[in-house]
Order: C-alpha cells, then structure tokens, then sequence
C-alpha cells in the first residue's frame, strides 16, 4: 500500500512463516524482525484501538521490512509513513490495520485494492480473504510490487498496471473495494464494480483535506458514513491535476485551528489527521467552545494531531503562529526530542524534508497563556506538515485558537 503522507514526522515522536531450514544467522534475523512485528502491533495497532484478532494475527505475519528499501529496514516497525520510490509512500503500520478492520475482510471476498505501491496493504489482506486484485497506475511501482508478491509467494494476490479508477471490470463484481489514493468523489467504474451489499473504503476530498468515507451498496445507491481525518499524497497523471479545488501555496492556512468543528460526531477534531492520545473537550475553553487536551504516561508515546498545507517558500518569506496552551507535569521523553510543542515540517517539490521550526519546549506546569513566534520559511518549500502535541513527552497539554498568518 502507499499514499499515506506522513512522511518522517512521527519520528519526533506474512504469508511468512519462519524458514527454520535457513541458516542460524538468518534464523536470527527472522526472529529479531518477528518481535519487531509483535512489538509494533502491541504499541502502534492493538494499542490504539484496533481489535480483530485476524487483522492483529495478519498484521504479526507480514514482514514489513521486505516492503521496503534495504536502507530503511530498520524503521520497517515503527509507525511511519516510508519513501518507496517514484514520490510515493508505504503507509503506517496503524492506517493499513485500521482499512483492513474498517472493510471487516471474509474468508471468502473478492477485493479489489487501488494503489498497490510497495503491496503491502495487498499482502496483508492476502490472509484474510480468497482472492485480492490489485492496481498500481505507475509502472515501476507497479512491476517491483508484482515481483516482490510473486517471491514472497502471495499467491492470490493478482496485480495489474494501469488506471486504478477504471477498476477491473473482468473480474467484477467484488465483495470489498479498498481505495489508496484520495480522488473527490466516488469514480462510477468503482461504484459499478461493487458487488450488492459490498463495502467500499475511500479517503475523499480536497489536496490537504481528506476524510475516509465508507460506503455500503444498496440497491445500486451507496450508502455513506463519514469516518477519521486522513492524508495521502497527491495521486499520479490527471486525476490530481484535475481537481476543481486546489490548494493555494500563496495562502497557507491552517482548518479548523479553534478545534471547534466535530461535524460527524465522533468526539474528535475535524480537519486533523493521526490524532493519538487526544481528548476535545467542549468545557471551560479559554477561547470558544472547545479545546484539545493531550495526554501521555508512557515515555516516548505519541500524543499529537497533524495537518498539511501547501506553502510556497519562494513566495511566503515567513508565517505568524500564535496559539493558547497550558501545561501540567509535562516531561521529556525517552529521546531528547520528544518534548512537548508545535513542530512545522517543511518539504521540496519532490517531498524531501528540508528542515523543521520549533515552538517550545512546553515542559513543566503553566496556566493558559498565549505564546507568538515569527518562522521563516526555507525558500525551497513546497508544503509543511503541522505537528502539534506532547510527541513523545509525558504529562497533559491544552491547546486552543491556532493561527496562522503568512508574511510575503
């Protein structure tokens, strides 16, 4: 699976069985991956809310390290979104265990996934159900993923090179469709090729606003629910330039940075994605009606909230970020960079981190106050990514009333 952008951020912060035959130094290996994959599970999937027993069991078994390049075998387990080539990502472990539970996945579906990328997500539902179909729309990707299915034998897993909007309409209709790339709406191939009473998983909607929708067929008519923020990278050919909304690198902003905005009720903050360990609370604000309280008691565990925006550095000299915080017992983590605070990532045109802007640390206690500051903006720049929480600190943080204001 690719798409998922969240770049390197969170570092702030199987059909594969065990080849006893091996060698004892590669057994070693296996093994030293094998509680790598355990240990991911534990913290990042089962540990943020995700509880079918055969998405866990799937998720142990998959080597994930096999997925990407040879130089980033050793961040394979943490929660991170991974460069695999062509301006593309695998996503977080979490993202694909939470599509995978979300499509409720039978032992005897026929699925159809849109953006296979590194295959990861195609493996994954390899073992859950009777047969995937998978579609890559760039051929290098498309050709490495089918290789690296075929070696790692995944058998039922089908690839196919081409425009993934157009489905596969030869081997329709299927039970569950999974989508990997963010279109605006629904394309009707997909709706076409969607069994009566199947489910359909999409994330929609605009370049840096993006929401999964799930969808049910019912008499030929989708039936919608609105699920959590999400944000992939921006999809290949005309789709993406296509699209009636763009962002505005010229007019960087910030969506819903008074966190006053649960249009689908959920109890979480709209227009922010990856949320972790974050409460929104509707009492007592200092600003409005709402604010949001971070909360972490492990060292090194991920409280935080992100947002993208595009941002034209060669134009955009700077930006104003002002915000309401207050602080309670806040320490540092395990690593010397996981502290309380606003952390602005900023990307070249082809997605390569450039470099960060801090506001804080926020450690120690501290009443509502409002805090300022002036961040310049590497010329380079194309778009940033907003992180916002205790990242990897420990204690409770309240945030309210971000704003943003560009300096030209």
């Amino acid at each position: 699976m690719k798409r998922m952008v969240l770049f390197s951020v969170i570092n702030v912060v199987c059909v594969v069985a065990v080849l006893y035959s091996l060698q004892p130094a590669f057994s070693q290996s296996s093994a030293h991956f094998r509680g790598l994959r355990n240990e991911m599970v534990t913290r990042y999937i089962e540990g943020e809310g995700i509880k079918n027993p055969k998405v866990l069991s799937s998720m142990r078994q998959v080597p994930r390290h096999e997925f990407v390049s040879s130089t980033l075998k050793n961040q394979a387990y943490q929660d991170l979104a991974l460069p695999i080539g062509y301006r593309q990502t695998i996503s977080p472990p979490y993202v694909v265990a939470y599509m995978t539970e979300t499509i409720d996945p039978q032992p005897e579906d026929k699925v159809l996934e849109i953006g296979t990328g590194s295959g990861y997500q195609a493996a994954v539902l390899s073992a859950l159900v009777k047969d995937v179909y998978t579609i890559e729309i760039v051929e290098g990707l498309g050709k490495q993923a089918a290789a690296r299915l075929k070696r790692l034998k995944y058998d039922n897993v089908h690839t196919r090179i081409g425009d993934g909007y157009l489905g596969w309409p030869e081997e329709a209709p299927f039970d569950k469709i999974i989508v990997t790339c963010s279109p605006e709406k629904v394309p009707q191939p997909l709706i076409d090729q969607l069994k009566e009473g199947g489910i359909l998983l999409i994330p929609l909607g605009e370049r840096y606003q993006q929401v999964f929708h799930l969808f049910q067929k019912e008499q030929g008519q989708l039936k919608h629910k609105r699920l959590i923020p999400t944000l992939f990278v921006p999809m290949t050919g005309r789709s993406e330039e296509k699209r009636e909304i763009k962002p505005d690198p010229l007019k960087p902003e910030i969506v819903n940075g008074n966190f006053e905005v649960d249009d689908n009720g959920d109890k979480k903050v709209d227009n922010w994605h990856y949320q972790r360990k974050v409460n929104w609370v509707t009492a007592d604000a200092p600003e409005g009606a709402a604010y949001l309280e971070f909360e972490n008691e492990s060292p090194g565990g991920m409280s935080q909230i992100l947002q993208g925006m595009a941002i034209d550095g060669s134009k955009v000299n700077s930006l104003d970020i002002s915000l309401q915080i207050s602080y309670m017992n806040t320490v540092q983590g395990i690593e010397t960079f996981q502290k309380p605070g606003f952390i602005i990532h900023f990307y070249d045109q082809i997605r390569r981190n450039i470099g960060q802007a801090y506001i804080g640390p926020w450690i120690g206690s501290r009443d509502w106050y409002r805090e300022t500051k002036k961040i310049p903006i590497p010329p380079q720049t194309r778009e940033a990514i907003i992180q916002l929480g205790l990242n990897g600190g420990t204690g409770i943080l309240k945030v309210d009333s971000l704003k943003i204001d560009k300096i030209e």
